[in-house]
């Protein structure tokens, strides 16, 4: 029987694309926030605009509903589908037409967070990144499920490991 993670972790596998090294995508964001594109190629942020720290905190304000039902919508998937596991406990969520509907969903919000310009790094817990510059130094701003406002940041080198707070 698969237990909850194993569970998220199948519906993650699913809909989250496994995106290599170096790969290149643009994405259209409204006229108020630049156009960006993917986030790393060697460690340095490749042709795309970067947020300002005021850019960020808004775009991760207009998204948060979006982040918010996205943890909703996850956490339905998970136990839909370690009910749909052999042996896996009932729930009264549904069956294989309503995992399909969350997973459909899912990979609509996923989008939508991505079209901003943000990249979302984890689904459990949500991780969400802001290219940007800090010092003269590429960044990545960093918000976590959990974290009340965008508050920390990371080089770009360094990923979630070098995380720090911004600076006041």
């Amino acid at each position: 029987m698969a237990d909850g993670a194993d569970a998220i972790a199948a519906v993650v596998r699913e809909i989250l694309p496994v995106i290599p090294a170096g790969c290149s995508w643009a994405a259209t964001a409204p006229d108020s926030s630049p156009t960006r594109g993917p986030v790393s190629l060697g460690g340095r942020l490749v042709g795309m605009a970067l947020f300002t720290v005021p850019q960020a905190r808004a775009e991760l304000a207009r998204i948060r509903p979006a982040l918010d039902r996205l943890v909703a919508v996850r956490a339905d998937a998970a136990e839909l589908a370690a009910a749909l596991s052999p042996g896996g406990p009932p729930t009264a969520l549904g069956g294989m037409p309503e995992l399909k509907a969350a997973e459909a969903l899912l990979d609509e919000l996923i989008t939508a967070v991505r079209d901003t310009g943000a990249h979302l790094k984890g689904l459990a817990p949500l991780l969400v990144d802001f290219p940007a510059e800090l010092d003269g130094d590429e960044v990545l701003l960093c918000w976590l499920e959990g974290d009340a406002e965008l508050a920390w940041y990371h080089r770009v080198d360094l990923g979630f490991a070098g995380r720090r707070p911004l600076p006041s």
